[in-house]
């Protein structure tokens, strides 16, 4: 019996190919999507997750609002977390990592520049899951100049994975023994270390001073030790170790900084919420956002929920054409049982034959994917095992609900009134059906909302005014190794025709980490007087270089001996001061009085998802990096000659020279959001054409059912615009109430998404304005397509049963 529901089930199928199309490829193109995003939610959800004991560890962040000014980051004093671990017994551990970015490691004759190394404590082993492949974990970081490096870099310098004993030269100066090889970090981990230098050979790691934040720490919690007690225990310890400190420094306990609205403290996150929920800017490798991960799964479900929706409403909609067919079943002795049995088998093989095109059209995508999110994702149908599982059951539920209709209802039909012409309801009473196909619209109409707010936030960043100019500036790396011949190589880079200015400065308005000072509006640190403020250490030529405004007093002059205690702040900083005419006013720190001597204007600093914050900047000597304004037709000459000259100062034969773009730089500080976006965009293109296809196969149904209906008012005079309005009213009236009860859902879910930038666009009408003609146009083309086609076909035929 079975047998023969799918042999009657297969060939129903392909008598009605069109429909069967239109059915199976929707259904399988929105499984397939939702395929899709579910690979990359399932691998944003997983960072850090590889640690076999990721739910006890946690980091601690610094988050300071002192006196109208914040400060937040991922590190904290070099004693905390030895001090936690001694007073509290609930912490069974805590080790220490300090990234200090990129190094020189010598290969034969090559020098070349590595990112990923940190100095990091020896216990480091016993909190994070890094298998050693060889080494002895218990000692490998325990000797000053010991080194422990990826099996990448092992393969890369020694050309095998053991390399524990051999030597190498970093900085062109340090010779470091390995003694351990540890298997890559995955890539579902909020860091990447190719290099652990032992932490004993950092002698800033014994570092008493409680007001010095310079190291990450990562507590080990005992089973059972909540998030919400280790900030109990941060609390206690900020109070009894760092108050001291503080009133000497700030003027304020504590609580008088709390009396005041502001706060002084640390506080404990989940390493498994680092990569989504860690709300700082400047971790150490950009993060995701939960945000995303939502918009990404409600995305999926709408996508899937249309593409069922399609599935059910042709389904429906096909099946009152099928009550003559029940009617002679039933005279031939077909039983309800019988009649149940295969409208069901018919729906669920139709459902199943999707799942698997849907996993091909996955497969076929996911280079893609990868393409457009940065990863390296894979379908993995045995690795993933809630796939398969989660596929097979996605195709019962939707087959056995869009088989329900025609396998309950029209199995309950009477032959005789069946056969005698007593149709069922047919399309024109499908309530049903009609707020379905609302359903689909208004979550179509809702990502068109999303995809413009998107794409017009990302469009925003792009051209907004930031305070600077971006544009040409051409930055060099591995400038400090220049030590002495900084000055003169700068002087160099500026005789080579197309180069307009250059500076030599450790920071950039691209940077993500400042320095932070305590400043002080009296020599006496007077209660309420006391901030910290960004610092940055720049030469004179550093304002006009990058294209800045002075709006209050003057730049620097190498010619003025008194600038090295003069200061430029910005008009953050002027504000937070109090400071109306701020030009000649004086502010101290560490001891030593500092002259304002102008303002530049406010630019933009790191990212736009946080405020510009109060800034000073002071002339002093730095070789972190070097940028060059240039302007010429062949910058790639211009490189060559800079290249050329930096080969020649003496020691830099032979060492790298790496170069980027200032406004390249400024574009990755958004390749999240860009790459979000784009595969929102592309999601939500999939929606609306899964949409389109079921509304095309509903209208193809509803002129089908209509034929004679057409060709009567043909003979009697109506137009082609007369027919093709008839049949596309109903459905026009139903994406206006889509519209109507979409616009207010868009709106608050796309200003949450909006909510993580301080600079973001407004949603203003139009953006419904356009998503609602762009529905329209799309429903009404989608729709005027096969209502000119029934329109235009030749009365006769339809007429000649009659």
């Amino acid at each position: 019996m079975l047998k023969n529901y799918f042999k009657i089930a297969w060939r129903n199928l392909l008598r009605n190919k069109g429909y069967s199309f239109i059915n199976i490829f929707g259904l399988a193109v929105g499984l397939a999507t939702c395929i899709l995003i579910f690979l990359f939610v399932s691998d944003e959800l997983s960072y850090n997750a590889y640690n076999t004991k990721a739910d006890r560890i946690y980091r601690l962040n610094a988050d300071f609002l002192v006196n109208g000014n914040s400060f937040n980051e991922r590190t904290v004093p070099a004693q905390f977390g030895n001090v936690l671990v001694k007073d509290y017994p609930q912490i069974e551990n805590a080790t220490r990592v300090t990234d200090f970015g990129e190094i020189l490691v010598k290969k034969g004759n090559e020098t070349l520049i590595e990112k990923n190394a940190a100095f990091a404590d020896a216990n480091i082993f016993d909190i994070f899951t890094l298998p050693m492949l060889a080494g002895d974990p218990k000692t490998a970081l325990v000797e000053p100049n010991s080194i422990v490096i990826s099996e990448r870099i092992a393969k890369k310098y020694f050309g095998s994975g053991n390399a524990v004993g051999k030597t190498m030269l970093l900085n062109n100066t340090d010779n470091y023994k390995v003694t351990g090889v540890i298997k890559d970090m995955p890539a579902q981990s909020h860091i990447h270390y190719d290099f652990l230098k032992a932490m004993s050979g950092n002698a800033d790691s014994r570092n008493t001073n409680w007001m010095s934040d310079n190291y990450e720490t990562y507590l080990l919690a005992r089973p059972g030790t909540s998030e919400q007690s280790i900030n109990n225990f941060l609390k206690e310890a900020t109070k009894k170790y760092m108050e001291p400190a503080l009133k000497a420094m700030a003027g304020s306990t504590i609580n008088e900084l709390e009396q005041n609205g502001g706060h002084f403290r640390y506080l404990a996150i989940p390493i498994k919420k680092i990569h989504l929920e860690s709300t700082l800017s400047n971790e150490a490798e950009p993060s995701g956002n939960i945000q995303y991960v939502y918009v990404f799964i409600a995305a999926s479900i709408f996508i899937l929920l249309i593409a069922c929706v399609n599935f059910m409403n042709l389904s429906t909609a096909r099946s009152a054409g099928r009550s003559k067919e029940v009617g002679v079943r039933k005279v031939l002795g077909s039983d309800r049982s019988h009649l149940i049995s295969q409208f069901l088998t018919e729906s669920v093989l139709t459902s199943f034959i999707s799942v698997i095109i849907a996993l091909i059209i996955a497969t076929a995508l996911i280079p893609y994917l990868n393409q457009l999110s940065g990863k390296e994702l894979d379908l993995g149908l045995f690795t993933n095992i809630w796939l398969l599982p989660s596929l097979v059951s996605v195709a019962l539920i939707v087959g056995l609900v869009a088989g329900s209709y025609p396998a309950f209802f029209l199995s309950a039909f009477q032959p005789v009134k069946v056969l005698k012409g007593s149709p069922s309801t047919g399309f024109k009473g499908g309530w049903l059906r009609n707020s379905l196909v609302v359903f689909q619209f208004a979550a179509a109409i809702i990502l068109i909302v999303g995809t413009i707010v998107i794409y017009s936030q990302l469009n925003y960043i792009q051209n907004k005014k930031l305070g600077y100019n971006r544009e040409q500036v051409l930055v060099l790396k591995n400038t400090a190794s220049l030590y002495i011949h900084a000055k003169a190589f700068k002087n160099e880079v500026l005789q080579i025709p197309g180069v307009e200015a250059g500076t030599i400065t450790n920071n950039l308005p691209t940077s993500l980490n400042f320095n932070t000072t305590i400043f002080s509006k009296d020599a006496a640190r007077s209660k309420g007087q006391v901030m910290g403020i960004a610092q940055w250490d720049v030469d004179a030529d550093f304002i006009p270089t990058m294209g800045m405004t002075m709006i209050d007093g003057r730049n620097f002059s190498a010619l003025i001996s008194t600038d090295s205690v003069g200061i430029v702040v910005n008009e953050s900083a002027v504000r937070l001061l109090g400071l109306r005419e701020p030009i000649g006013k004086n502010i101290y720190a560490s001891g030593k009085k500092l002259n304002i001597i102008g303002v530049v204007k406010d630019f933009n600093t790191g990212s736009l998802r946080t405020k510009i914050p109060p800034l000073v900047i002071s002339l002093a000597e730095s070789r972190n990096i070097m940028a060059f304004r240039v302007k010429t037709k062949n910058i790639s000459a211009v490189i060559g000659q800079i290249e050329n000259k930096y080969h020649a100062v003496e020691k830099m034969a032979g060492q790298p020279f790496m170069y980027s773009f200032l406004d390249d730089d400024f574009n990755s500080l958004y390749q999240s959001e860009q790459r979000t976006g784009k595969l929102f965009i592309s999601f939500a293109a999939i929606a609306i054409f899964i949409a389109c296809l079921g509304l095309f196969g509903l209208i193809t149904y509803a002129a089908e059912q209509r034929t004679k209906e057409i060709g009567v008012r043909k003979v009697l005079g109506a137009s082609i615009s007369n027919i093709v309005l008839l049949l596309s009213n109903d459905f026009l009236k139903l994406v206006a109430i889509a519209a109507i009860i979409a616009f207010p859902l868009a709106w608050y879910s796309m200003n949450l998404w909006l909510r993580d930038f301080a600079y973001r666009i407004d949603i203003t009408w139009w953006v419904f304005a356009l998503a609602g003609v762009l529905a329209f146009v799309i429903a009404f083309g989608t729709v005027s397509f096969q209502a000119i086609k029934a329109a235009v076909a030749n009365p006769v035929k339809s007429l000649r049963t009659e």
